[in-house]
């Protein structure tokens, strides 16, 4: 085999992409994601239902410190905009709030379910009894090797 040359593409040059599958087709967002801005958290908020207004959600949202993005700061979100300049898309309200303010704000409702949750657990375990118990310990089995019984 001397004298001949053989060209051999390096394991480097090879790329994965001819054996990816292609992205599976998906229905695109009803409603447009925001541009990102430095410091605050989107979230859209409910305004109407059934084209009956819910007034009381969205007051208490702007009580917890949502604030309703203008449309002029998002052209991106030109598609519809309320009376009063507001990016609104069929009874949702694009709001914004501090990013500070929306971790305290997970971090209650965490605190709340935790709590809630131990709640049960204390109430379920009030119920148990050992003669009859509710949960019952982990089973298992032991396979113990030796001496048989002789018969």
């Amino acid at each position: 085999m001397s004298g001949i040359t053989i060209n051999r593409a390096s394991r480097e040059a090879e790329t994965r992409e001819a054996n990816t599958a292609p992205a599976a087709w998906k229905p695109p967002s009803i409603l447009p994601d925001p541009t990102p801005e430095p410091g605050y958290v989107y979230r859209w908020v409910r305004t109407a239902m059934a084209g009956v207004a819910d007034k009381t959600n969205a007051s208490r949202q702007f009580r917890e410190g949502y604030v309703p993005v203008r449309a002029e700061d998002h052209p991106e979100l030109m598609l519809e905009a309320n009376d009063k300049g507001n990016v609104e898309i069929g009874g949702l309200l694009l709001c914004k709030i501090p990013e500070e303010a929306a971790r305290q704000r997970a971090t209650y409702y965490e605190n709340l379910a935790n709590k809630q949750m131990e709640s049960v657990d204390n109430n379920f375990m009030r119920e148990n009894d050992p003669r009859m118990p509710l949960l019952r310990p982990e089973r298992s089995s032991k396979v113990s090797f030796g001496a048989g019984s002789r018969d």
